[in-house]
């Protein structure tokens, strides 16, 4: 019998308040440990929750962006559990009334569905004894600057079919919700973190096997290879006929695999019942009118019109759509007059390169729109070839600069004479003897050769056709 995986997962997405769900300490990530902490947040006799308008309104963007429907009437509950890094012992959550519910994301053409979006504060975070900076204590310690942090949870239909869907699902609705400026999407801080639901089921039936939720993951790798493991060890124990039993498994990084943490809970094992100190809340359809007038360009949208207006391939659009801020700049690029595919290509190609070496976005580097321009210009024009025209990009990036007085300034100008080229490739052939012997001789791959010892004679700002016409005519007499 083969098996299919059904997986849906839980996403708990950091919103971009300056302060907390339900006071004002500040939400920026670091800080001594419970410097961003109050008796709200800790959950003291007497204190009362405030709810905080941003939360509800980036809560409404983000719905009405992955196509929820955003509730008229809301209101907030307790969840109650005990552990260390949750002073109240309950969290403030959203049961049966979410804020935001029956969306979906476009994923290539399949709906992944949204079961629901709700709002609710984050819990502390324990440091573990043994842990770096605890030299080796015994004991552990509690962090309570993240409790009271909005999040939006987020929670797919099990629609989706494989780990690599998993992995592209979390991908776009990461960028998403970084489009709409409502989460950073930080992975290595916790901004945006997901929960896996995986059971198996016997192909070709509807019934639902039994799931097993996965935790403890930081990195879209790391969702993808937690699921390939599970996926691995339940079809294997359904195949030898082992009961798969509800639980909660956490990822291990370093062995690759998983192993479990504590029986799965119920709703009911929480004890939901509506928030005593907060009333429900209604929210006015002229509000998510005029939130949803404010929307962004969404990435979808983005690639489209890079596809049809454009004339970009559709993983180009997508790789230029990827990162909004890199996107912007290409939109900028475009407006100041450059040819679309020709600046996609540089803004593609090493830009991104250079971004990702170090570790920057574009909004970071010195790199302007008109820059992109000249170096496109300067190309088509025969000023610059592309070896240099790459430098000189790289250049631009570092510090500001005009491109035109840069060529100037650093003599970059491609040589194009036919003539003094002619003198240059005479002389390669002539101080390489041997090699001249052995491409007559046969070996027609020394032609990349000679061609490069011409581009380093001229310090990179030989024009390429014009070399590639004299090798044909010299390695031929």
């Amino acid at each position: 019998m083969r098996y299919e995986p059904v997986i849906g997962l839980e996403v708990h997405a950091q919103l971009k308040t300056k302060s907390k769900i339900f006071c004002g300490c500040p939400t920026e990530f670091g800080g001594l440990p419970n410097d961003h902490a109050c008796p709200v947040c800790l959950g003291h006799p007497g204190v009362l929750p405030v709810l905080n308008r941003s939360a509800v309104e980036f809560a409404i963007r983000a719905g009405i962006a992955l196509n929820c429907q955003i509730a008229e009437t809301t209101k907030f509950d307790r969840k109650n559990y005990f552990y260390p890094d949750l002073p109240k012992n309950y969290q403030i959550t959203q049961f049966d009334k979410p804020i935001c519910k029956e969306g979906f994301v476009d994923l290539k053409g399949k709906k992944i569905r949204i079961h629901r979006a709700h709002l609710e504060e984050d819990a502390g975070k324990l440091i573990h004894a043994g842990a770096t900076g605890l030299h080796g204590s015994d004991y552990s310690f509690v962090d309570f600057n993240r409790a009271g942090v909005p999040l939006l949870e987020i929670v797919s239909e099990p629609d989706i079919s494989s780990p690599e869907e998993a992995k592209d699902y979390l991908m776009e609705l990461r960028t998403v919700l970084r489009y709409l400026d409502v989460c950073d999407g930080n992975l290595e801080e916790g901004s945006f973190r997901c929960d896996a639901n995986i059971s198996m089921r016997p192909e070709g039936q509807t019934k639902l096997g039994v799931r097993a939720e996965i935790k403890n993951m930081n990195s879209f790798r790391a969702v993808q290879h937690a699921l390939e493991f599970e996926i691995e060890r339940q079809t294997k124990m359904l195949e030898t006929g082992e009961r798969v039993v509800q639980e909660t498994r956490l990822w291990n990084e370093a062995t690759g695999s998983t192993h479990p943490m504590r029986s799965k809970e119920e709703s009911h094992d929480y004890r939901y019942f509506p928030e005593p100190d907060l009333v429900p809340l209604v929210i006015g359809r002229a509000w998510v009118d005029e939130i949803q007038a404010q929307l962004p360009e969404l990435p979808k949208q983005r690639r489209e019109r890079y596809a049809k207006d454009c004339g970009l391939s559709v993983d180009d659009a997508a790789i230029l759509a990827e990162a909004k801020e890199l996107s912007d700049f290409y939109d900028r690029t475009l407006q100041s007059g450059a040819p679309a595919k020709a600046a996609a290509n540089w803004v593609m190609g090493p830009t991104i390169a250079y971004l990702k070496e170090n570790k920057q976005d574009i909004t970071q580097t010195a790199l302007t729109p008109e820059n992109v321009k000249e170096i496109v210009d300067a190309v088509s024009g025969g000023v610059l070839n592309s070896s240099t025209a790459k430098q000189l990009l790289f250049d631009c990036l570092k510090t500001a600069g005009s491109v035109k007085a840069l060529i100037q300034e650093k003599g970059l100008t491609q040589l194009s004479d036919e003539t003094g080229l002619r003198d240059m490739v005479e002389a390669v052939l002539k101080n390489n003897p041997s090699q001249f012997a052995d491409y007559k001789s046969g070996k027609t791959k020394l032609r990349q050769f000679f061609f490069g010892e011409t581009m380093k004679v001229s310090k990179g700002k030989a024009n390429p056709q014009v070399v590639n016409k004299l090798l044909d005519e010299l390695l031929d007499q």
